[in-house]
């Protein structure tokens, strides 16, 4: 199987890494003579450089596994594993390269190595289902309500408000609601405003798949805030963040330069096509399938089989997940509950004005400029996200040609006509829209010399502090160990 395969391999580097990265007793070097000239010290930043990248090639190996992408992610992370294996001999060879990085690398690599492997484990099984329900599918049907028969059950029992019966006040879901109801109610209301103006356009997506809009604004809400332009740090995109892979997988691919996954009625079909394949993984437990939807689905799987299926909330599942998982299923189901509990709660959502028209721009303009001249008027948020949501193909920045029709809340087309077109007010807009932030310092390479500390260095070049120097360079507080001729990047301060 791959997976041995994957297992005998990083065994191998293991083998070869940890007795070359044993740290040895430190040993007395002699003097040299005084009229025997001394050579520079070799330079072990390559070897670091490389241990950062390969590291990273790693990474990408097991966020490939999880996407479903068995040869990719096996040929990066079995790529990745002999290169660290020769950079870590490289070290062992060289005087003055610092072990401990090294340490530091493979301890985080033998970390992610059980992961990989639990993924790939679980992703054929996991595939294999998916793309049988897809072979179910006739031809022109929609792809995204499952035909398998146990989901017209699920989806039934889902249905409408029937969603409150699920939904078990429980201690992590009461402590989400009050969560909710305090320091997250300002998102709440304005998640409830940035999905009025999808409403139209995905409710009724969830409606036909027989799930509870409850559901939907509950997920982006806590995805999102329900702002169809967001992308997490991991490379998640839309309003319901899709990773790309996963995007691919049902749907969600770039059309004419776009990504899909910022399209809110093509996520949100994903979103259906999503649950509903995994409703019939995990026998219709819906807190099961939002804590697959966050923290992977075969991760999931392995925790649910390791526990023969039992509840979520029991301690030793819920407890085998990420506490970033732990937190987001109550937090799902709590904005699910308010959304249809609001007035048990003094909850009140805001009344939103959801009317839209078409706008044919008169003017070239670009949605950032837009706003700016719009300014409040009828909203005191103003009108960015809005007109985000409303037009998700265009960037803020890009410019607009003049004809080009535009969807936009019905209440601001008066507000254009009489400041978005000429004035004080546009020209203002568009030079705020033509500025920038400084670019990012050009970096120079420093050699350590005799005698230099990190602070030294940094009060020499006035532009970085010790701090920053450090983190550029992932030198260690609180010693900030540095050794001759170690090449340091050092921001230019010209």
């Amino acid at each position: 199987m791959k997976s041995a395969y994957l297992t005998a391999g990083l065994l191998a580097v293991a083998l070869v890494l940890l007795p070359a990265c044993a740290k040895k007793p430190p040993r007395a070097t002699p003097e040299p003579a005084a009229d025997v000239p001394t050579e520079p010290a070799p330079d072990p930043q390559p070897i670091y450089d490389r241990l950062e990248l390969n590291h990273r090639e790693y990474r990408e190996g097991v966020e490939l596994l999880a996407a479903g992408d068995e040869i990719g992610g096996e040929f990066k992370i079995v790529a990745a594993s002999n290169e660290i294996r020769e950079a870590t001999l490289e070290c062992a060879a060289m005087p003055g390269c610092d072990v401990e990085s090294v340490l530091d690398t493979f301890e985080a690599l033998l970390n992610e190595q059980n992961t990989a492997i639990k993924m790939q484990s679980f992703r054929i099984e996991t595939m294999e289902a998916s793309i049988a329900a897809d072979l179910d599918r006739e031809p022109g049907t929609s792809p995204f309500v499952s035909t398998l028969p146990e989901l017209g059950e699920s989806v039934s029992v889902l249905k409408g408000t029937e969603l409150r019966e699920l939904i078990t006040l429980n201690g992590p879901v009461k402590a989400a609601l009050d969560d909710w109801l305090t320091w997250m109610r300002p998102l709440l209301m304005q998640s409830y405003e940035n999905y009025q103006f999808l409403r139209a356009r995905v409710a009724p997506v969830y409606e036909e798949a027989g799930l509870p809009e409850a559901l939907l604004f509950a997920m982006m809400a806590t995805e999102t805030g329900a702002k169809v332009h967001a992308v997490s740090r991991a490379g998640a995109a839309g309003p319901l963040q899709f990773m790309p892979a996963t995007g691919r997988r049902y749907g969600l691919q770039v059309e004419d330069g776009f990504d899909m996954r910022l399209d809110p009625v093509a996520s949100t079909r994903a979103n259906v096509a999503y649950l509903n394949d995994q409703f019939a993984v995990f026998n219709d437990s819906l807190e099961k399938v939002l804590a697959a939807y966050n923290g992977g689905e075969n991760r999931m799987r392995a925790v649910d089989r390791r526990n023969n299926g039992k509840s979520l909330w029991d301690s030793e599942v819920y407890y085998s997940l990420p506490r970033e998982t732990r937190e987001y299923v109550p937090r799902i189901l709590a904005a699910a509950w308010l959304f249809l509990h609001s007035a048990d709660y003094n909850l009140v959502f805001p009344d939103v004005d959801t009317t839209t028209t078409e706008l044919v721009l008169r003017e070239e303009i670009a949605l950032g400029e837009l706003t700016v001249c719009l300014g409040q008027e009828n909203n005191p948020f103003g009108w960015f996200r809005a007109l985000r949501n409303l037009n998700p193909r265009y960037e803020p920045g890009d410019r607009i040609e003049a004809g080009t029709a535009l969807e936009v809340p019905a209440g601001i087309v008066e507000a254009y006509e009489e400041r978005c077109l000429d004035g004080e007010l546009l020209a203002r807009a568009r030079e705020l829209h033509e500025a920038n932030y400084p670019d990012e310092p050009e970096m120079i390479i420093y050699t350590v010399r005799s005698g230099d500390t990190l602070g030294r260095i940094a009060s020499r070049h006035n532009c970085v502090s010790v701090g920053e120097l450090a983190a550029l360079n992932r030198i260690r507080p609180p010693r900030y160990v540095i050794q001759v001729g170690q090449r340091l990047k050092v921001p230019s301060c010209q």
